[in-house]
């Protein structure tokens, strides 16, 4: 399924893990479900007998074994998690129900004061407003995500200069620590419908954490990422998860942390994910589309992706790259049945850097070039590459390339000054001593004995709908 160049938005694909509106208004005797219904809730109850009005006062109320179940609904607040540790068959669960907590608030004219017709400023809008936070920053513009083409990861255009704005910009003075938007001089600023990113992440787990499970929840609308887990922790589990028009990544895992993330959906955010540090993250499910900065870029120790789409828009496709891990350790990152298809009209690449090792069995890379750089490593089984743009490969020196039962549908083949041909792949196979059972051949059609299988893929696409 194609969705590249539309707008969409996510059906109710949590439909059958969503309660029926009995569960929260009569609460069961279970002791361990806690529940969060913001209409009726009051903070200063226990959650168990009547619930509580924020998810922050659930998750301050949870111990291990306990479910903090939220009512369907929009919540303007973040779930953070930090230092909050289930036990080993008793994690602290956090089950949205479909929930989606939005991270945006409207811009108002209580807030914004008007320096001119149609120009509204306001300072100090967070506590610290540094280059990060500015790097992400977005307005929902009625609806619409306006970036000014700006990306945390990716090519950015300059700040624009006040005088320069036109109607439907924005742009930052750091000189005054102000934002500034334009609107059209006959437009009112309460009746523009916009809205800023007011909270970094929707899901926060920081410091420490072990045995938590965080479900059916979609963040949207923050300036950093939808779900961003820092520090030590351990057998994280996140099930059913999207992120959605998020300032930075969809999911980021830093230094020490060690999650499974199994049903991910990333749309129109800087960076699909982005994993780094230590981190070890195992994803299943995903679908990627729509983002700016990066679709996939890991960074981290080992990672792996099982089942997936990513359709391909980003600046950059694939980053695999271990120059950052000082202690001499590899980033590993391990695919199956994957289908990577660039959409964009612009050229990109499967990237593997130095100390990154990218291992693929039954993946399909359509329209992509790859670049295998000094350091770097590939292993690539029963794959296909090619498409309608064939691809161009590039293998530095000093690199590992192995291979078995591949397709190769390619534009160009070089291993440093070496260039190779369909007809002296065989040259190329006694170079790696690898690729026996593979075939570099002009094909129509994506091969069908090799590659991602689509029949076990369809289902990621399953809860999208066009807007």
């Amino acid at each position: 399924m194609n969705i590249n160049q539309k707008t969409f938005v996510l059906m109710v694909i949590f439909v059958a893990a969503a309660p029926n509106r009995e569960l929260f208004a009569e609460q069961t005797s279970n002791v361990n479900d806690l529940y969060v219904v913001p209409v009726t809730g009051d903070d200063a109850n226990d959650g168990r007998a009547a619930p509580v009005r924020t998810i922050v006062r659930a998750i301050r109320l949870a111990q291990p074994g306990d479910t903090v179940h939220l009512a369907p609904g929009v919540y303007y607040e973040t779930a953070d998690l930090t230092n909050k540790h289930g036990l080993p068959g008793k994690p602290i669960t956090l089950d949205g129900h479909g929930a989606v907590l939005d991270g945006s608030e409207p811009v108002t004219s209580k807030e914004w004061q008007q320096v001119s017709p149609g120009l509204y400023r306001r300072q100090k809008v967070y506590k610290r407003t540094d280059d990060a936070i500015v790097g992400r920053w977005f307005l929902l513009w009625d609806g619409k995500m306006q970036r000014m083409q700006r990306c945390s990861k990716g090519p950015s255009e300059p700040l624009k200069p006040v005088s320069d704005l036109q109607p439907g910009e924005w742009t930052y003075v750091k000189s005054e620590d102000a934002f500034y938007l334009k609107l059209p001089p006959d437009q009112l600023l309460d009746d523009a419908n916009i809205r800023y990113p007011a909270r970094s992440s929707a899901v926060v787990q920081s410091i420490r954490g072990s045995h938590l499970t965080v479900r059916n929840i979609t963040g949207t609308h923050v300036y950093n990422d939808g779900y961003n887990v820092h520090g030590a922790q351990r057998n994280l589990v996140f099930e059913n998860i999207a992120a959605i028009e998020c300032g930075d990544d969809g999911f980021s895992a830093h230094e020490d942390a060690d999650c499974r993330i199994d049903g991910f959906t990333s749309i129109r955010n800087a960076t699909g994910l982005c994993d780094t540090g230590t981190s070890q993250t195992h994803y299943r499910n995903v679908f990627i589309s729509q983002c700016d900065g990066f679709d996939l870029y890991f960074i981290g120790q080992t990672h792996s992706v099982e089942n997936a789409i990513i359709e391909s828009s980003a600046a950059r496709t694939l980053w695999v790259d271990g120059n950052r891990l000082t202690d001499g350790s590899l980033c590993e990152v391990s695919l199956k049945n994957v289908i990577i298809r660039r959409m964009a009209e612009t050229d990109q690449e499967l990237r593997i850097g130095k100390g990154g090792r990218l291992r693929a069995h039954r993946c399909t890379f359509l329209n992509l070039n790859a670049t295998v750089t000094p350091g770097g490593s590939v292993d690539l089984r029963h794959c296909f590459l090619g498409g309608d743009r064939k691809p161009e490969v590039l293998i530095f020196s000093n690199t590992m390339w192995h291979g078995d039962s591949n397709v190769y549908d390619f534009k160009t083949l070089r291993v440093a000054q070496t260039s190779f041909y369909q007809k002296t792949f065989a040259d190329f196979q006694k170079l790696t001593g690898s690729e026996a059972n593979s075939r570099w051949a002009a094909v129509s059609d994506t091969p069908t004995d090799v590659g991602a299988n689509p029949d076990d893929l369809q289902h990621l696409t399953a809860g999208l709908k066009e807007k």
